[in-house]
């Protein structure tokens, strides 16, 4: 009686999410966030809009930065247009953004300011160079403690062909989506890094643009596409001091496939 009575309450869950309306709220300074927010828009039949700066942004990696590095020692964020979708009357928010500085960028710490997200359900997903999706995340926690933020996806912008498929994963696997999927396998515990695997860690992550550090343990799982690594790694951090984070790695089973880097957590 009480495996039905999960059982029943577990379909009405799972059919209460696909019955809510959601919005694909999002900023993108070149298009790539734009890829993945049309691609979830799509996955998802959602409406969508884009968070646009009344002064835009330039799309000039240096002068963004600059810009950026301005508002935030002034305590200023950017002006943004007015949106045209009630936030009211949505359920579920999947806000998009790229990572500048290891966080959202400045458009989205505006929208948090102006817009009231209490008792809504945000879902982030974000596109960037080497990581920033957890922190982020808790960033967006500090700053809408009335909303629910679940966990989001990211996806490093020279891996964007890769959300599609990795997006139909994430909406079946968190009830956003109908369908079902194999479960992927944990991690192997952490064990020293071999010669072998250093070589596929550098062939990953040689060509990123800053030194990422150097592996000192690592955990595997087979997929059904190929293996994926989880190295922990030694560096040194912009103040000098040592610190410790986790770049993950995967080799598709695809013949002749070079091993990509997919993000960094610090």
């Amino acid at each position: 009686m009480n495996r039905l009575l999960l059982s029943i309450a577990f379909i009405a869950s799972f059919a209460t999410s696909f019955a809510q309306k959601s919005l694909v709220l999002y900023f993108s300074e070149t298009g790539t966030t734009k890829t993945v927010a049309q691609e979830l828009q799509k996955q998802l039949n959602a409406d969508i809009e884009s968070i646009e700066a009344v002064q835009p942004y330039s799309g000039n990696f240096q002068e963004t930065i600059q810009r950026s590095q301005k508002e935030r020692q002034d305590g200023k964020t950017p002006d943004l247009k007015p949106l045209k979708s009630k936030i009211a009357n949505y359920d579920i928010i999947f806000l998009g953004y790229p990572i500048w500085f290891g966080t959202y960028a400045m458009p989205i710490a505006t929208l948090v300011k102006e817009y009231n997200f209490a008792g809504k359900t945000i879902v982030p997903f974000c596109t960037f160079g080497s990581g920033g999706l957890k922190t982020s995340t808790e960033d967006l926690k500090k700053a809408l403690p009335q909303a629910k933020i679940l966990t989001g996806y990211g996806v490093r912008t020279a891996r964007v062909k890769a959300a599609e498929k990795e997006l139909d994963r994430f909406l079946k696997e968190n009830g956003y989506k109908k369908g079902t999927v194999v479960k992927l396998p944990d991690y192997s515990p952490q064990q020293p890094v071999t010669d072998e695997e250093k070589a596929i860690f550098d062939a990953a992550c040689s060509s990123y643009q800053f030194p990422l550090g150097t592996p000192s343990t690592v955990g595997k799982r087979l997929t059904p596409d190929g293996t994926d690594y989880q190295f922990t790694v030694k560096s040194r951090g912009f103040d000098g001091k040592e610190a410790t984070s986790t770049i993950y790695v995967t080799v598709s089973n695809e013949p002749n496939a070079k091993p990509e880097f997919t993000q960094v957590v610090r």
